[in-house]
């Protein structure tokens, strides 16, 4: 274990080697643990791998599927992407140690962190069940084809983004000493619940798969989380999985929505196979895909104020091109989408064109502050995520970033200047 102090001056005029920490306490020299230092060498590459290593890797294997290689060579093709860049950027990453020791120093100068924090965190609890009472991201509009109409959805879904902007911000409220880590962990606490009701609301399992992918790549990376909590939480899901799909199910049901009662829990887990199916196509694919001037107008307008467009699919444009209805929709994961949509090429330039965002956003100008580490998050939660895919997941960070310019700017104007200090010890990194 390792502690960080957010004190300005300690690695100036410490006679601490730089790659130890000195304790806030009692002054005792400790290590960043090695694990947390690759991370954060490797921020991007990781957050690609780490579902595959984990899941989809492991799963295929066990289930000796032949096709296992065509994993490995789009993962292979990923990382290739990222991996260069972030190699690249290694000469500015500085000593073990360092940018933790900036985290802390970066996030100590705003004193309104911790409360913006749990305001954007009570916002998005309050509009994702506002939402979801009222249809927004419901299997149930999926399946109509249709958005839904109510007014207090189409605003609710202007916070959709808000979720993770919170978790950046109470990540930087915890790294910065502005908050306890026991306020953190409860607040967090009530994001992800929030995600665990949404699944018997939306009958969708994805959204909070997802977002529990989102809080551990992100902590572990900033160094907070114990890596005996992470395998924790890993086997505790395994365990809950089965009643959670089933509840999913029941819920299907009772909307009217049909379920393959053939397709088990285990089976829904064989994201393996989701993958290898993009093998069977000539890429890249022939399918209408958003030019820029539609992202940008998807990504920065609401549709608040656009209510005629129309919506946007990729997995119902690949459902009819594998012979499906408009009802459906079907992807390949992130990767296999990426590759039957753009071809291996595409792979690699979408990956490292990410890992350079990445390493602007952690690495340029010293390590990030909580701005930074929210469009930090934004980038993991969306196009980096991988279950979600492109280009709705380019659609979605511009959508994030946009929605949480008020908050920023908010966190910008009371930013306290001349060397702030930090109310309280940061943080310990965890392994």
């Amino acid at each position: 274990m390792t502690s960080v102090t957010a004190v300005s001056d300690l690695d100036r005029r410490s006679t601490t080697p730089a790659h130890s920490v000195v304790g806030p306490r009692r002054g005792r020299r400790r290590q960043i643990p090695r694990l947390t230092w690759i991370l954060q060498l490797f921020p991007v590459s990781m957050v690609v791998l780490a579902p595959y290593a984990v899941l989809v890797i492991p799963m295929a294997v066990v289930h000796d599927n032949p096709q296992i290689g065509f994993i490995a060579t789009l993962l292979a093709l990923a990382l290739a992407g990222t991996v260069a860049v972030e190699l690249a950027s290694l000469g500015g990453a500085g000593r073990r140690g360092e940018w933790q020791r900036g985290m802390a120093r970066s996030n100590a100068g705003y004193p309104q962190l911790f409360r913006v924090a749990r305001l954007v965190a009570m916002v998005s609890i309050v509009a994702d069940l506002v939402g979801a009472s009222f249809g927004h991201g419901t299997i149930f509009t999926q399946v109509s084809g249709e958005i839904a109409a109510s007014p207090a959805a189409t605003v609710s879904a202007l916070f959709s983004g808000w979720r993770y902007l919170a978790f950046a911000l109470l990540l930087s409220s915890l790294l910065g000493g502005r908050a306890s880590r026991v306020a953190c962990l409860g607040w967090t606490g009530g994001l992800v619940g929030t995600q665990t009701v949404l699944v018997i609301m939306t009958a969708r399992t994805a959204p909070m798969i997802g977002y529990l992918s989102f809080v551990v790549a992100v902590a572990a990376i900033c160094g907070v989380l114990r890596t005996r909590f992470v395998v924790v939480l890993i086997l505790a899901l395994f365990l809950a999985w089965p009643t959670i799909f089933a509840l999913r199910n029941e819920v299907r049901v009772e909307g009217g929505v049909a379920v393959n009662e053939a397709v088990s829990s285990a089976d829904r887990l064989r994201f393996d196979l989701q993958v290898t199916r993009a093998s069977g196509y000539d890429v890249p694919a022939d399918i209408d895909k958003p030019d820029l001037s539609q992202i940008v107008r998807y990504g920065v307008v609401p549709r608040i104020l656009d209510p005629g467009r129309p919506t946007l699919s990729t997995g119902v444009r690949i459902n009819e091109y594998l012979g499906g209805s408009s009802t459906s929709a079907y992807t390949f994961l992130g990767l296999g989408t990426m590759y039957f949509l753009e071809g291996p090429w595409g792979i690699v330039l979408f990956y490292a064109a990410w890992a350079l965002i990445g390493v602007l956003l952690l690495r340029a100008g010293g390590a990030p502050g909580p701005v930074r580490l929210a469009l930090f998050c934004f980038a993991t939660a969306s196009p980096l995520m991988w279950l979600k895919v492109y280009p709705e997941s380019l659609i979605g960070f511009i959508q994030f970033s946009v929605a949480a310019l008020p908050v920023l700017l908010l966190l910008h104007l009371t930013r306290q200047r001349g060397g702030p200090r930090a109310e309280r010890p940061a943080p310990r990194p965890r392994t």
